[in-house]
């Protein structure tokens, strides 16, 4: 058997951040609340613009409520 010599390159994940330049300009969130959902797999989660996320749920009626409570606070 031989050896495996040409590789293919693999593109970097999306899903992870890039380190931040701390010298660099802040981030500011948008202004006001706008949720979604989101599907992980079995489970739904609702999130925020703000950064905020609610408990993941087998329920898209449940995130969508979390996501409802979380704009009226």
């Amino acid at each position: 058997m031989e050896p495996h010599t040409e590789a293919t390159l693999v593109p970097p994940l999306a899903a992870v951040p890039l380190p931040r330049d701390p010298t660099g300009p802040a981030l500011t969130p948008p202004a006001g609340h706008a949720t979604s959902t989101s599907d992980r797999g079995a489970f739904c989660l609702a999130v925020c613009t703000c950064g905020w996320r609610g408990p993941a749920r087998r329920s898209r009626d449940l995130a969508r409520k979390d996501a409802t409570g979380h704009t009226s606070e």
